[in-house]
């Protein structure tokens, strides 16, 4: 029979332990002291279970029946209910105990155990924004408390300020910092930061760095003989100007990276973006994938002297903050500095590639040395489309020759694609007679000058041509072909086999203009005269 509020109410002790049933499984237990508590009885794998459902009268007879009601639903859906409350235990304990906060710096330390010194920057961006952004609001909420709502709300305080940029990097990562504390902390079943950017403000199109013109350089190279910040910062900028590489290169840049001798600085793979997503996309170990290769000009090699020259006791890198030498410095340093030269908002340091690009490009050099030379990837294919260690030897003569023109510029000199020059290449260790040389011709055509002795250039080729014939530039109403069949040139056969390709191969690239009008031929004895053909011959 049900018990009734004045049973449960009237019963008294009697010297020891008994019970009053209500039916469905729940019972009130009196003992022998008087004191009242309701338990719930049900089978669990074959055994019979009792659970205590709180005590008499702080749970009324109406209540323990409502809690009765929800342990059996449980047991019907073949959950236990006493595993099921201590469940819900931990879970409001750790509601208590991790709170946002708390959950924020075990993300960001785990963070720091997967990243590579060189993206340690994006953490310190992130505490940076977290800090004035997010964690005055959420701060000291619970992790399961917080709701998608919550999180939109911080958002648009900041899209509000017209920070879309910030808006769009704190939804990324808040989506990593709670798919990380679903598995990090029992009881947190769902993600509130997903399908944020539903709601999100469309952003304004990109503004890419600014960069300079060829005919802005020489402001910028007279502003950098006089700066007066840094030594070191000044070098620094003047490195970026003869190589291209990335900031971040020349930040994390390594005196170990540098081959003196040889004229090469070599990035290792990790340390590049580019390499990073092949890396990353196709799962390969960083020692497998090429690393950058980027050769030194003479201009280059004597700035790289000079840094080398400043590294101290204890220092990482060749640019390194003075308050702690085992750190580079900052991301915005050498942005200042371009600031204090009067080119704030004209020229970024990342703009510095930019304007190397465009000039490379006036200037007429192939784009698969350019695109190599500042380690480009392919913007249709996605992936990385250049090995970045080839065209080493081709590239040091485009940056011998680019650093040559910065260094007539900087004396006041106009240089044009045009202008016709010829700009010595070779070290001051290598003998003039084995040096490779680029030849500017009326017209903007440009042709190398590369030594028998180059190695892979012409192997077992020198003596089926005769040493006698002489460059003579075609005339432009000559047929394309008769001019590359002219007697003074090499014959069309001997031409594909140099080339690696037949002789339709040949003509198909001739019409096609992949090739130059000036083909290979033989001037002084001992050098081999021609036009860029192709990257694997030149």
């Amino acid at each position: 029979m049900p018990l009734t509020d004045i049973a449960v109410r009237q019963a008294r002790a009697i010297g020891k332990a008994y019970t009053l049933g209500d039916g469905r499984g729940l019972a009130l237990n009196v003992a022998a002291n008087g004191s009242k508590s309701w338990h719930f009885r049900y089978p669990w794998l074959g055994k019979q279970r009792r659970m205590s459902l709180g005590t008499y009268p702080e749970v009324s007879l109406k209540e323990a029946r409502t809690r009765r009601e929800a342990a059996r639903a449980l047991v019907a859906s073949g959950v236990n209910p006493q595993e099921h409350r201590k469940h819900e235990r931990l879970v409001r304990h750790l509601a208590e105990e991790q709170v946002f906060q708390t959950v924020f710096d075990i993300w960001v330390e785990h963070r720091r155990l997967s990243l590579k010194p060189k993206r340690q920057g994006s953490l310190v961006q992130i505490q940076r924004i977290f800090r004035k952004d997010i964690l005055p609001t959420l701060r000291k909420r619970s992790i399961y408390d917080i709701s998608r709502s919550d999180l939109v709300a911080v958002l648009a305080k900041i899209e509000a300020r017209g920070a879309l940029t910030i808006a769009q990097k704190c939804r990324l990562w808040l989506r990593q910092l709670f798919r990380f504390a679903m598995v990090k902390f029992p009881g947190l079943e769902r993600n509130p930061a997903l399908d944020l950017d539903a709601v999100a403000l469309p952003r304004v199109p990109v503004v890419h760095n600014p960069f300079l013109r060829v005919e802005e350089l020489p402001l910028l190279l007279q502003g950098l003989r006089g700066y007066r910040g840094h030594q070191q910062i000044r070098l620094g900028l003047r490195l970026l100007l003869l190589t291209g590489v990335r900031t971040g290169e020349l930040r994390f840049a390594t005196p170990d990276q540098f081959d003196l001798e040889r004229r090469l600085w070599t990035v290792p793979a990790e340390l590049v973006k580019q390499l990073q997503l092949t890396i990353r996309k196709q799962g390969k170990r960083p020692h497998d994938v090429p690393p950058y290769v980027v050769p030194l000009s003479t201009q280059a090699l004597e700035v790289v002297r000079q840094l080398l020259g400043f590294v101290r006791l204890g220092q990482r890198y060749i640019l390194s903050q003075r308050g702690d030498v085992k750190k580079p410095i900052s991301e915005n340093t050498l942005n200042q500095a371009l600031e204090s030269l009067a080119f704030k908002e004209r020229l970024t340091s990342h703009g510095i590639r930019a304007t190397i690009a465009t000039a490379l490009n006036e200037y007429g050099y192939p784009k698969v040395w350019i695109d190599a030379q500042l380690s480009h990837a392919d913007a249709k294919g996605g992936g990385v489309a250049y090995n970045h260690a080839e065209y080493v030897e081709q590239r040091r003569l485009m940056m011998q020759d680019w650093a040559d023109r910065l260094d007539q510029m900087e004396q006041g000199a106009a240089v044009t694609s045009a202008s016709i020059m010829e700009s010595a290449v070779a070290s001051r260790d290598v003998e003039k007679e084995q040096a490779a040389r680029v030849l500017h011709l009326e017209g903007g055509t440009m042709i190398i000058v590369i030594p028998f002795s180059a190695p892979d250039v012409v192997k077992g080729f020198a003596t089926s041509v005769p040493a006698s014939s002489t460059v003579r530039p075609p005339s432009p109403e000559r047929d394309k072909l008769e001019a590359y069949e002219a007697p003074h040139n090499l014959p069309l056969s001997a031409y594909a086999v140099l080339a690696k390709k037949s002789c339709e191969q040949i003509i198909g690239d001739i019409k096609a203009r992949r090739l130059l009008r000036f083909p290979w031929t033989i001037g002084d004895p001992g050098f081999l005269i021609g036009s860029w053909i192709q990257p694997s011959i030149c």
